[in-house]
């Protein structure tokens, strides 16, 4: 389809064309008229389009020129050949001329010389001009500029003489051109097919051969033409068998890779899963089907993370056919060369999954995810090693998503030693989404056996792979620095894939912060793309790494569009892991309510699926919510399993996690042995340095533990550790801790201080169970909660804020009490905050209340300020 010169090489034979020819004579004579005209070729990939351009350019009695649309070999010589015939035109066909030297597009460049030059033509009313036919192939490849400039010259009424005849896809959609004719490509008649055979054919082929090949090529010659080149004499002779089938993955993938490749990505992903679904229902590739019903397309679509909003645009344009319920493809032969060529899925944490697994995922929900299952025996055994990879690779993709995650496993290592030496991208692939799938499980060895048996693993993948082994056998600094490595190089990606990799090396390593800001780029990636199936993945990471940073309320958001995108794509098993989340995140809110309506349902799809990471998360939610109500051994005794090391405990990457939470529990009730032993082991993973919060939590279980004026000094430490790791929850919690150790022991002047700020800090945080207990304790040492006057408590502002606090009780706004103490709007409201926290109350319109009895306890008058 390269751009030609006016004269084409005579002698192009055509196989059963005469319709075809009989309209290009009719255009022909319309142009010899002086008339002009358009006709619009269509027909499926191979189908012979641009012979037949080619055969009507060699034909034309006049001059004709065979154009090239951009991107084929030699894209611009035809453009140049009708530049050079044209240029000594009107001034408008040189200034069109010179325009498209400087990169104008090429339609638009040709419409504007044929406006300026006319026709030039010899037939009848065309005076002294020449008669002139442009043969324009695969339109559908043109810019939308050029399409609409060449649109513009054919709906003019008078062409001049000029001839326009056109070739595209079958499902593109010629624009409405007034007297414009459109023929659609048939395919071969029997006859038909043996003369190309014929011709073609360096020996004759056997009887049976030719036979075989025109049954197979079901008069498609491209189909034909590429499966005979493909074939040896012997073959040819009968001598040597043909493979079966004889057109193939590898011929069909050759005829239709150009219209598939061009396809959006959204349109292929779900075209390979009608493609799947009708191989996996008819029993192999050359089974006949009457069609996939719509439904089964519909859920698979969802449960394979695939946008079904192309589905009408594919019937439209032809590429799918329904008739009542059911699905099929209006050329049997795409739905082939799809499944021959659908690539597998993308890599690491948040992999977008194969675009052809709609029907397999059906199946395998439907029957237990059982790789045996897929078609009849007969079928699956007549799979060829790739085929059989790329259905492991599809059942375990199912299996991730919303069946039991260790059978995915299972799947994915299988896949990936079908696919190690035919497919070695796939292979690595799989590798990774097993390890995934055995550490939402908890399996340990599950993930090494992944991590260790990947050979086909290199480059870059090998870092994350290297740095996670060496993380999970505890060598530590041996994956330290191969996940900085993964998280510097792939965190400045633009691979939403490499983003979610390089965010899942930065919780390993401990560093939520870069987690968060990875995983947010990598969401917005997804977002960008268009990558619907990925986006609960992404989302789902995001929220876990907020939630580990302590952005409480971020998490929440992020963990219900989370859990809204999983519900609509199918992913049961993300949409656990967000409502793990938010109960966590309703555990520090103090709702119980919450708490126990997104830990059960977290539950009652982690437990059968294996869901071990889901499981503890929510199991850990609710013991922090019995915590905070004070039910301080049921949340001891809820937590012993999570922190239990071994195959019957919490999850191996959270156990740690909820050591603090356990020891704060089991000192309440009495079991301090049970948390001293707790205690040894989390301060020695504190040393690791790998949670940044671990040495505040870790002076506060020591404190916890400790006796008289030890645990005041532990309390300290841990106050000032928390100010260096930035989770202000988790500092009012250690605040609230100490406040009522102070209590306790008769100071509650002393345990005022550390009240009020925890106080303050659980308001901020909106988490009012934390808070009431909060307020209980200090109403225990005589503070006021929440405005009642206490004139001693202004002994403990300074004078700066005492005059601060008396200014807004009198109604002065920050600015104001800016101008009038001579500070910045700024120092005003840092006071401010700190008068609130000293105070026990939560805004401004509290003030009046307690400032109004200060006058005695700090010698000044009530109404000093504004005057």
């Amino acid at each position: 389809m390269s751009g030609a010169s006016p004269a084409a090489a005579p002698g192009l034979r055509l196989y059963d064309r005469t319709t075809e020819l009989a309209a290009v004579a009719r255009l022909v004579a319309r142009v010899d008229a002086g008339t002009g005209g358009v006709l619009f070729l269509t027909g499926d990939p191979g189908e012979g389009r641009t012979v037949l351009l080619d055969r009507a350019a060699a034909d034309f009695p006049g001059r004709a020129y065979r154009i090239a649309a951009p991107g084929h070999r030699a894209p611009w010589s035809g453009a140049r050949a009708l530049f050079a015939a044209l240029a000594a035109t009107p001034s408008a066909g040189r200034r069109a001329l010179r325009r498209a030297r400087v990169g104008d597009g090429l339609g638009a460049a040709v419409a504007d010389l044929v406006a300026g030059t006319g026709g030039t033509g010899t037939g009848p009313g065309s005076g002294s001009r020449r008669s002139v036919l442009i043969c324009l192939d695969d339109l559908h490849l043109w810019d939308a500029h050029s399409r609409a400039a060449l649109t513009a010259s054919w709906q003019e009424p008078d062409r001049r003489g000029l001839g326009w005849l056109l070739s595209a896809v079958r499902h593109h959609r010629f624009p409405d051109v007034p007297g414009a004719e459109t023929v659609r490509l048939g395919r071969l008649t029997p006859a038909g097919g043996r003369a190309l055979l014929s011709d073609m054919c360096p020996v004759a082929p056997a009887p049976w051969v030719e036979g075989r090949l025109l049954d197979e090529a079901a008069g498609h010659p491209g189909v034909l033409t590429a499966t005979v080149r493909r074939l040896s004499p012997a073959h040819l002779a009968g001598t040597t068998p043909l493979p079966r089938p004889a057109a193939d993955g590898a011929v069909l993938a050759e005829v239709y890779g150009g219209l598939m490749g061009r396809l959006p990505a959204d349109s292929r992903r779900l075209l390979a899963v009608v493609a799947l679904a009708a191989h996996t229902g008819s029993g192999g590739p050359d089974a006949p089907t009457d069609g996939i019903g719509i439904d089964a397309v519909l859920a698979g679509a969802r449960a394979a993370r695939t946008s079904v909003e192309p589905l009408d645009g594919l019937i439209a344009d032809g590429l799918l056919h329904r008739s009542g319920a059911t699905l099929r493809f209006e050329d049997s032969f795409l739905g082939r060369a799809l499944l021959a060529s659908a690539p597998g899925p993308g890599s690491g944490p948040g992999a977008d999954p194969a675009p052809g697994r709609t029907t397999t995922t059906v199946l395998a929900r439907s029957e237990g995810h059982r790789a045996d299952r897929l078609g009849p025996p007969a079928a699956v055994r007549a799979l060829t090693p790739l085929a059989r990879g790329r259905s492991q690779l599809v059942r375990g993709l199912a299996a991730l998503a919303g069946g039991p995650v260790m059978d995915a496993h299972e799947a994915f290592l299988e896949a990936a030693e079908l696919l190690r030496e035919r497919a070695p991208v796939e292979a690595s692939d799989a590798r990774f989404l097993a390890m995934e799938a055995a550490w939402a499980g908890g399996d340990v060895a599950g993930c090494l056996a992944a991590l260790h048996g990947g050979r086909e693993v290199r480059g870059t993948e090998r870092d994350f792979a290297d740095g996670l082994s060496a993380a999970l056998d505890v060598r530590l600094d041996e994956a330290r620095a191969a996940l900085t490595r993964v998280v510097a190089r792939d965190g400045a990606a633009d691979d939403p894939r490499l983003l979610l990799r390089a965010g899942s090396a930065a919780l390993v390593l401990g560093d939520t912060t870069a987690a968060a800001r990875v995983h947010t780029r990598a969401l917005a990636r997804a977002r960008a793309e268009d990558r619907t199936a990925l986006l609960p993945r992404a989302l789902e990471h995001l929220a876990y790494a907020e939630l580990r940073a302590g952005r409480y309320s971020r998490a929440a958001r992020t963990a219900r569009e989370g859990l809204r995108a999983a519900e609509v794509t199918g992913q049961d098993n993300v949409a656990a892991h967000q409502h793990a989340v938010l109960a966590l995140v309703a555990s520090v809110a103090g709702d119980g309510k919450a708490v126990r309506e997104h830990a059960g349902r977290a539950l009652a799809t982690a437990r059968p699926h294996g869901l071990v990471q889901a499981a503890t998360l929510a199991e850990w939610a609710l013991a922090r919510d019995e915590l905070g109500r004070g039910l301080a051994a049921q949340a001891t005794a809820r937590l012993v399993p999570l922190v239990r090391p071994g195959p019957r405990g919490g999850h191996f990457a959270l156990r740690m996690l909820a050591v603090p939470c356990f020891v704060e529990a089991a000192v309440a009730s009495g079991r301090s042995a049970e948390a001293r032993a707790a205690a040894e082991e989390y301060a020695v993973w504190a040393a690791q340095g790998i949670d940044r919060p671990a040495p505040a939590q870790l002076a506060r279980c020591r404190a916890l533990l400790a006796k008289d004026e030890e645990s005041a000094y532990w309390f300290g430490e841990a106050v000032r550790r928390h100010d260096s790791c930035g989770n202000d929850f988790e500092r009012a919690r250690t605040l609230l801790a100490y406040g009522t150790w102070l209590r306790r022991r008769r100071r509650p002047g002393d345990a005022r201080g550390p009240l009020r700020d925890a106080l303050v800090t659980f308001e901020r945080a909106a988490a009012e169970g934390w808070a009431e207990h909060a307020r209980s304790e200090l109403r225990a040492t005589g503070g006021a909660t929440g405005g009642a006057a206490d004139p001693s408590v202004a002994r403990e502002l300074t004078p700066q804020q005492q005059r601060i606090a008396r200014l807004v009780a009198q109604g002065a706004t920050n600015r104001e009490v800016a101008d009038r103490l001579a500070l910045s709007p700024r120092t005003v409201d840092h006071h401010l905050r700190s008068v609130f926290a000293r105070l026990g109350i939560r805004s401004r319109v509290e003030l009046p209340g307690v400032v109004g009895g200060w006058g005695a306890a700090t010698g000044s008058s009530p109404r000093e300020g504004l005057s």
